[in-house]
This record gives structure tokens, sequence and C-alpha cells, in this order.
């Protein structure tokens, strides 16, 4: 099965009700440009049941001085190192699997990760970003995600997070929720791009570690370039409010990496620093039109798993 086929397939992911019984829309019609990680509000739905009832609602501010939004108030601290559920005996045992995005989604295509941890990629505890804005090191919880580790730390060595841009910035004042998203090769960051945060690795891998832990402040997951199940690939957000436990306790289920141990100050800045709206719109991304871009601009300069 390819994964255009996989799209029309009855959804396994969690939605609003439960488990979802309906096929899912795909991103740009459902959450936006972004991956499908940040929906969310207004219709604050992680994903689709198929009817036209709402679970909840969300008011989000398009007053025209969205745009200079300060952002949430945050609290100024850094999470605890993540504390892994799960212990294989070896992470060398373990055996990933990874296939080729036919979806046609865009991508900067590097090669496939090793099917094999690696001595130093399944002892990594640490995911260092470097970025104009700062550093922000998140300690990863590898023995629950060594696949997730593996294709970071694959992609990281092949420099491939280098120069690009953190695409989308939710904000509590514009849906509801709070979290900068990056990964994206090929996006601008302008808020102009409509297919900023469509972009991956060219491959796909599946969910580990979901529900490892409530999406609070300083908590790092996966975004999918689909809103299927095990459509992981090179995106990622930074949860900095605690307003994203919603998702949660709606259901929401994403391959959690980590959490952030240094660094929570900067994404703190880029919060405060507001959101440039996507054509002067800041709803169209609750559309699914486009996304949000972070005002202060995110360059990521290195990625490095150690």
């Amino acid at each position: 099965m390819t994964d255009t086929d996989r799209q029309k397939q009855p959804a396994s992911r969690v939605s609003t009700a439960g488990r979802a019984t309906t096929s899912r829309r795909r991103l740009h019609g459902a959450f936006g440009a972004g991956l499908s990680l940040l929906a969310l509000t207004g219709s604050l739905v992680a994903c689709s049941d198929g009817s036209d009832k709402s679970t909840a609602q969300a008011t989000p501010s398009a007053s025209a001085s969205a745009s200079n939004a300060a952002g949430p108030t945050v609290k100024n601290s850094e999470s605890a190192e993540p504390t892994p559920a799960a212990k294989p005996t070896s992470l060398r045992q373990v055996t990933c699997k990874y296939r080729k995005d036919d979806s046609g989604s865009p991508s900067k295509f590097v090669g496939f990760p090793p099917g094999k941890l690696s001595r130093s990629v399944g002892t990594a505890k640490k995911m260092v970003i470097t970025t104009n804005q700062g550093e922000i090191v998140i300690g990863l919880a590898t023995r629950d995600v060594p696949c997730a580790v593996n294709a970071l730390a694959f992609l990281a060595k092949k420099n491939f997070y280098d120069n690009t841009v953190c695409h989308r910035l939710a904000t509590v004042e514009t849906v509801g929720l709070g979290m900068l998203q990056c990964g994206d090769p090929l996006a601008k960051g302008d808020g102009k791009s409509p297919k900023d945060g469509a972009g991956g690795p060219g491959f796909l891998f599946d969910d580990e570690n979901l529900n490892g832990m409530p999406l609070s402040r300083g908590t790092v997951g996966l975004a999918q370039n689909t809103e299927d199940a095990n459509s992981n690939g090179s995106q990622f957000f930074i949860s900095f409010t605690d307003e994203n436990t919603q998702l949660t306790a709606m259901g929401a289920a994403f391959t959690m990496i980590g959490v952030v141990t240094k660094g929570m100050d900067v994404i703190d800045k880029i919060a405060k620093g507001g959101i440039i709206p996507f054509n002067d719109d800041p709803t169209a991304d609750v559309r699914g039109e486009g996304s949000n871009a972070p005002k202060k601009k995110v360059v990521i300069k290195d990625v490095a798993i150690v």
C-alpha cells in the first residue's frame, strides 16, 4: 500500500471522540499548511471524527492587534529530564523501518536512515539545536523513541536542518495553543508561503511513545506530514504553554521525543515576539490556508544528537 492509498484508509489515530472511524482529511484541508499537529482551534480538533459537530469551540483573536500580540505569558523555567517508561534490554536489537513518502509532499531527500541504531545513537541523551536566537537543548527519551532518535540523528549528521527556519508559531491568542514548529527544510517562514509546513525528508516512519508524556510546557514531539498515523518525518514542535494539555485530554496522540532542559528562555523570547499572520489574517492558519510565522525569525544553524 502506498502512502497515497494509506491516506484514503480509515484513520487509526485517536480522534476527539475516541478512535477515529472515518477517513481523515489531508493536512492542508484540516490543520493548515503546518503539519497535522497544530490545528486546532477555532475547532480545537486534533483529528476529524467525520461529524459536523465540533467537540469544542475556541475564539481565535482576529483583531487588528493580533499580529503584534506579545504572545502568551510564559514561565522562565526548564523541564526535568524525561524518564523513559520502557527499557528495552538493548536498543541495538531494535529494527527501525523507514519508507518512501510517495504522497507527493515536497521534500529534501538525503537518504534513508539505517535500520539499526549505532552505539552512539542508542546512548544519545540530548538533541542540541543551535539557532540565531540561542541554543535549545532537548533531553531525549531515547529508550521510548529509538527509531525517532535514529532518524533525527541521521538527518542531523547529513546537515539536513542547517539553515532551515522554524515556520510556524501558534499562540494562545490566535489558535488557543502555544507551540513553535520547525523542521520543514523548504519553508520560508515569512507568513506568505502557503507551502510552509508541507516539506519533509522524503521518508516516513511509524509512531512511538504515543501518550508517553502530556503536551505540557517544555515537551517536544513530532509533527506529521499527513493526518494519518505512522507518518512522522523531520518536523517537530516545542510546547511553551500548559494550554496544550487540552489536546491530550481530547485524545490527541503524537510521538513525544523528550523535554526542553535548556533554552526555554529562547522559546519564550520567540513567543513574546508575536506572529506574522498568514497574508495578514491570523485566522487563516486555523482555516488551513497557511502558517502564522514567528515575527522573530528563527534560523536553525545546527542540530546535534549527543
